[in-house]
């Protein structure tokens, strides 16, 4: 596993990089021995630390968590053990999803953009166009909503789009304001399919 340890404007030292390696190689290591990558970022959060990990399980799979703490190793190793516990929580699922049986996902590209925040405006005018500040590539994986779920909350994400394998229409999973999750099921026409869920 190829691991990545890096600070916003902080140095990292080797004794952190090697606790990371060594926390990261046998804690996810007892879940699955063939993860890819990982990434662990460390940023100052005010009085205290913030520390970001990313695990990259699979195809298409990825796993976050992130915490804080006074210490940076007590951050890194909160932000560990969640990423963990997630593992633990899907490893049979996971497990499953990596079958040497099971064709590679299909997967399209599409564009992801970030707006910037209207201004507080009266009425905006009609030709009005708000100013994207991001834009890049994401890939669109082809799982069942059970996968979709589990990669979202994997992800620490609160939505995900997908194509279904059940179906091959477009769908889209989220966490709703009550902490359910939230299903759209999309056909081509753009009308949502009986049975979708929408809020």
């Amino acid at each position: 596993m190829q691991i990545l340890v890096s600070g916003k404007q902080l140095d990292v030292g080797d004794a952190l990089r090697s606790h990371v390696d060594e926390r990261l190689q046998s804690g996810v290591a007892k879940y699955f021995s063939n993860i890819l990558d990982a990434h662990v970022v460390f940023s100052k959060e005010g009085a205290g630390y913030r520390a970001d990990c990313a695990v990259h399980v699979g195809q298409g799979m990825n796993a976050q968590a992130s915490a804080e703490a006074a210490e940076i190793y007590q951050a890194f190793d909160q932000a560990a053990e969640r990423l963990e516990k997630r593992l633990r929580r899907y490893k049979r699922r996971l497990r499953d999803h990596h079958g040497h049986d099971r064709p590679a996902p299909d997967s399209f590209t599409a564009q992801n953009y970030v707006l910037a925040p209207e201004s507080e405006m009266e009425e905006a005018p009609e030709e009005f166009q708000p100013v994207i500040v991001a834009e890049h590539s994401a890939e669109i994986h082809r799982r069942s909503v059970g996968e979709a779920v589990m990669q979202m909350d994997l992800a620490e994400l609160p939505v995900l789009m997908f194509r279904n394998s059940g179906n091959g229409h477009l769908n889209v999973v989220y966490r709703r304001p009550d902490g359910h999750i939230g299903w759209i099921d999309l056909v081509a026409d753009g009308d949502v399919a009986d049975g979708a869920v929408e809020s």
